[in-house]
């Protein structure tokens, strides 16, 4: 019996479901390979916003990141919320002596504007956390709360990139789709560029993004594929979630992590490298 690649998130708990680690263990369900979690928090969390937040104490998430390492194994490592400085410095302490590739998104705010980590925690996260990455997916205000640099349009991508990665992560992902016109991201190594560029659909169900967009990657370096082979496909998955994101509540809803079971139409990414 063929054993599936395995992915270890260390985030925190959504309770509605759209995203956290109920979104990252969707998505690594739906891209066929085995999901394990750590919970770092528990929100009480629905389409509306982010009613509370509790962090678990870092013993706890030291605890079943090593059961699960030093047990099963894991093949990429994906971290999302991480509430506090305690936690994202025990987190990347645990990280250095996992022989995987990690990806690292930064959270620092929800969807609808919520806090999800300390203010006190902005240093370690750039001197502990990000030198651990294999690729850090920051979104547009992530960058300006990392960098200081403020991304008001495509051309700015490129210095957003490397500020980031100046903080050490092998590579940046940095995620327009908080600007205008076609969804555009760019991944940089530094040396080598790549374009991601779709249409941007009309619907604002688009809850767990980033959460989404994280975990495909990692799905993908789980399956072995190199780093902008694993964020293509990550981007070609989350437009097509976003694509089939549906309303829950009175607020904003879900991406569908479950699109491809039933999607009709492909989605298509068109290439342009500079």
């Amino acid at each position: 019996m063929r054993i599936p690649p395995r992915v270890l998130t260390v985030a925190g708990s959504d309770s509605g479901g759209g995203a956290g680690i109920q979104a990252d263990l969707k998505t690594m369900l739906a891209l066929g390979v085995h999901g394990m979690s750590a919970v770092t928090a528990v929100t009480a969390q629905n389409s509306l916003g982010v009613q509370g937040a509790w962090p678990l104490p870092a013993e706890a998430v030291r605890a079943q990141v090593r059961s699960v390492v030093d047990d099963i194994g894991v093949q990429a490592v994906k971290t999302g919320m991480l509430a506090s400085a305690e936690l994202v410095e025990t987190v990347a302490e645990l990280l250095a002596d996992v022989p995987a590739p990690v990806v690292v998104d930064p959270v620092g705010i929800s969807k609808h504007g919520d806090a999800l980590l300390a203010a006190s925690a902005l240093d370690a996260v750039r001197t502990k956390l990000l030198p651990r990455a294999t690729v850090a997916t920051p979104n547009l205000d992530e960058v300006a709360w990392l960098t200081g640099v403020r991304v008001t349009a495509e051309a700015d991508l490129r210095r957003a990139a490397d500020a980031v990665l100046s903080y050490g992560p092998r590579w940046a992902l940095i995620k327009g789709g908080h600007l205008e016109g076609d969804a555009v991201d760019l991944l940089t190594d530094g040396a080598e560029e790549h374009w991601l560029r779709v249409a941007r659909h009309d619907n604002r169900h688009t809850h767990g993004t980033g959460c989404t967009l994280a975990s495909a990657v990692a799905a993908g370096l789980a399956k072995g594929l190199s780093v902008p082979e694993a964020v293509r496909a990550a981007k070609t998955y989350v437009t097509g979630a976003i694509a089939a994101g549906f309303p829950l509540g009175a607020g904003i809803g879900p991406v569908h992590h479950g699109w491809m079971s039933s999607a009709s139409h492909p989605v298509v990414l068109n290439r342009r490298t500079g």
